[in-house]
Parts: structure tokens; C-alpha cells; sequence
């Protein structure tokens, strides 16, 4: 061994038991979330019922997210996740016995509280177990992985419920998520940090933390309007879906790409440094939407939108987490799902009102003012590290 490998400096592995197992469990939970969540709307039938199911759901998990992390300081990782897993899976179980709207929202309150706590939850414990010199690229890679139930989930519920019934993906959405708990014993009972769990309300007082919540959160509204509205605004359903597809592949390869970026970088500006960019891009990409139909450009718009929602998403989450202790890192998963769940929740409810009176090309339009505008808080966010 020569002198410069022995300096060499270690690389710590981002990949480990404990991260696996915990995939394993995020993993179940996303593949139960998504089997019923376009499969619940065809069986509670019309558009009414369609609609308030899912937004029962979305409710009951943006309510779930701000007390997580008091669920975690008080009960450790293990049980708090242990509970998401049942209240994602058992409550399948009685769509068997009947589908009244009654029975449907309350099966999708239970669940919307369950994913919302195994999202905010999950996201931490996942944060604690990646190493902090690599944690951009770690988030990169999780995100990866927990994206990847969306895209075969919701096509793989439809496919069953068409050609095997809807009970099989009843069934099917109850033993995904109760998988996971044999996992659960394996990983950390409780956060590695003794210091005292910060609560919601001091961090949404923090600066450093809401204004890259915000950045994120222009980009989340502008996905909500795209996955909802696409259909609308671009004609043939053969563009669509390649749009669609091409957006969800980019944006997965960017969250990685970016988080490899930051570390690698770490030095001389760290994840923050992308924020701007990463608005620009998808600002970019959103726009072709409002100067074109053609399907070329149309597809090319998303796979820039893509682009810049997966760098927006992890810069965000990386600067916020970078702020804290890991004491910390359940306020700012829950600050950041908010960002991203009331992010696409109110972009679609907004931009539909708005495209009411506007028609769907002004609305388009206006949603790309407001990314534009959240280049603010992204270059005082960027400013900020910097300086740092």
C-alpha cells in the first residue's frame, strides 16, 4: 500500500442493512397506497363520490403530517411506523364487507392518516440512516426507490381490479402494507440524537427552513396541475402518457443526479445552490405547455419539468435537513410534505377554479408566474448558505 492510498480518505457506503430493511417497509406502504388510489374512485362511483374520496384521503394525510414527529419523540420510530403500516392495511379489509361512500371515506380517512405519518416518519428515520457526507446523494437515492411504487402501483391496481376483481386488490393492498412489519424489529427503536425534537411551530419560524419548503412547494403546485390537467390542455392520449412518463423517469434521475451534485460539491455551495436553477428548468419546462400542443415539444416540456421538479425536490429537503440536528429531521419532513402534498393538493383545486374563468392556456400562464416567483425565497435560501 503506497502513502496516497493509506491517506485516502474512506468512502462511507450509503447502502446498508438498516437503510434496506427500511425501504422494505416504505416500500410496502407506497405499493398499498397506490393499488387503491385510482381503484377507491371506480368503486365509489360517479364524480362527486370520486372526488370526495380523494380528497378525503389527501385531507386525512396533510392533517396526519404536522404530528408526526411528536408521535416519534414520544413512542420511538418502531411502533409510530408500526401503526402507519396497520392503518394502511387493515382498513382495506372492510371494502370487502360493503362500498358505501360512508364505508369508502372513512377506509380512505384511516389510510390518508397512515401514509401521512409513514411518509414524514419514514423520511426521517431514512435521513438518520444515511451518512450526513452523503446525504444528498442518500435522499437521492431513496427517493428513487419510494418512486418507483407510483409508477407500477397505480396502472398494477387498475390491471387487477379489471381482471381479477376488486377484492384481489382489497387483498392485495392489506398484505403489501402489513409486510412491512416484519422488517420493524430491525431497525433503530429511536432517533440517534438525545437532543429535544423541535416542534412544527418554530420550524415553520425559521426561515432557513420555509424558504426552501416554498421553493419546492411552486414546483409541487406545478406537478399537482400537470398530472390532473394534462389530459385537458394536450390532445391525443398517446402524448399524454408518454408526457407523463417522461416527466416521472427525469425527475427520478434528477433527485439522484442532483444530491451527487451537492456532495460532491459540498464545499463550495451545497444543495441550496440548486434551488434556482432547478425553478428555472421547470418553469422552462411548464412554459411549453403555454406556447405549444405539439406533441415533440409537448413531451420535451415535461422531461425539462421533470428535470427541474427532481432537483427542486432534493435541494429543498437536503438544505432543510442540513439545518437541523436529527433531532430535527421529523419538524422538517413534515414542514416538507406539506410543501408537497398541499402543494399539489391546492394547485390542482386552484388552477381548475382559475381555468374556469381563464380557459386552460391563461391559467397555465399564471402558474408559471408563481414558480417564477418563488425564485425569491430559492436565491435568499442560496444566498444564505453561501454566506454560511
Amino acid at each position: 500500500m503506497n502513502a496516497a492510498t493509506a491517506t485516502a480518505p474512506v468512502r462511507v457506503p450509503i447502502v446498508t442493512r438498516p437503510l434496506v430493511l427500511m425501504l422494505v417497509a416504505e416500500l410496502g406502504a407506497l405499493t398499498s397506497f397506490y393499488l387503491l388510489l385510482s381503484v377507491v374512485p371506480m368503486v365509489v362511483g360517479g364524480v362527486a363520490g370520486a372526488g370526495a374520496a380523494t380528497a378525503t384521503l389527501m385531507l386525512a394525510t396533510v392533517a396526519a403530517e404536522p404530528v408526526t414527529p411528536r408521535l416519534v419523540a414520544r413512542f420511538g420510530y418502531r411502533a409510530v411506523i408500526a401503526g402507519a403500516l396497520l392503518l394502511l392495511g387493515l382498513p382495506a379489509l372492510a371494502l370487502l364487507a360493503g362500498t358505501s361512500t360512508t364505508t369508502v371515506l372513512v377506509v380512505c380517512a384511516l389510510r390518508g392518516v397512515g401514509f401521512g405519518v409513514m411518509m414524514v416518519a419514514g423520511g426521517a428515520l431514512a435521513a438518520e440512516l444515511v451518512p450526513a457526507g452523503r446525504r444528498g446523494e442518500g435522499l437521492g437515492l431513496y427517493g428513487a426507490a419510494v418512486g418507483l411504487p407510483g409508477v407500477v402501483g397505480l396502472p398494477a391496481g387498475v390491471w387487477l381490479a379489471a381482471h381479477a376483481g376488486f377484492a384481489v386488490v382489497f387483498v392485495a393492498a392489506t398484505l403489501t402494507a402489513l409486510a412491512g412489519l416484519a422488517v420493524l424489529r430491525a431497525l433503530p427503536a429511536r432517533s440517534a440524537d438525545p437532543g429535544k425534537p423541535a416542534g412544527i411551530a418554530a420550524g415553520l419560524r425559521r426561515g432557513a427552513l420555509v424558504r426552501p419548503a416554498l421553493a419546492f412547494g411552486a414546483t409541487a403546485m406545478a406537478a399537482g396541475i400537470v398530472v390532473a390537467f394534462l389530459p385537458l390542455a394536450v390532445t391525443g392520449s398517446a402524448t399524454v402518457t408518454v408526457a407523463l412518463l417522461a416527466q416521472s423517469v427525469t425527475a427520478t434521475a434528477a433527485r439522484w443526479l442532483a444530491g451527487r451534485h451537492s456532495d460532491r460539491h459540498s464545499d463550495r455551495h451545497g444543495p441550496a445552490a440548486l434551488l434556482v436553477p432547478g425553478l428555472i428548468v421547470a418553469t422552462a419546462g411548464m412554459l411549453t405547455l403555454v406556447v405549444t400542443t405539439d406533441p415533440a415539444a409537448v413531451v420535451a416540456g415535461m422531461a425539462l419539468f421533470g428535470t427541474g421538479f427532481g432537483i427542486t425536490q432534493n435541494a429543498s429537503l437536503a438544505t432543510m435537513l442540513g439545518q437541523v440536528s436529527p433531532a430535527g429531521f421529523g419538524m422538517v419532513n413534515a414542514i416538507w410534505s406539506l410543501a408537497y402534498d398541499g402543494g399539489m393538493g391546492l394547485g390542482a383545486a386552484g388552477f381548475g377554479a382559475l381555468a374556469t374563468w381563464t380557459g386552460l392556456t391563461a391559467a397555465l400562464a399564471v402558474t408559471s408566474l408563481i414558480m417564477l416567483a418563488a425564485l425569491r425565497p430559492a436565491r435568499t435560501a442560496a444566498r444564505a448558505r453561501l454566506g454560511a
